[in-house]
């Protein structure tokens, strides 16, 4: 017999490490809307830096988290499931 789906629970190591992706990509997007792109100007990284933007903004969201982050990544783990202490 297979079990109902709400007793299924992932490893807390496989959900704390979909939270950290979930807070990345939100903190990627805010940086974004903050301004972290491609710059305006006569001293810019010109299509290059147009097309990479986005790059440097995920590279930096994932350095944010792995800092700490804003604590969404603890949120998110405990909204999926999760039930361990922070680790």
């Amino acid at each position: 017999m297979i079990p109902p789906l709400s007793s299924v629970t992932p490893p807390a190591s496989s959900l704390r490490a979909k939270a950290q992706d979930l807070e990345t990509a939100f903190l990627a997007e805010m940086l974004g809307h903050a301004g972290l792109g491609p710059q305006q100007g006569a001293f810019t990284g010109g299509i290059g830096e147009e097309q990479f933007a986005s790059f440097l903004r995920e590279a930096q969201a994932k350095a944010m988290v792995r800092a700490g982050g804003i604590g969404l990544t603890e949120a998110l783990f405990r909204a999926m499931g999760g039930k361990d202490a922070a680790g």
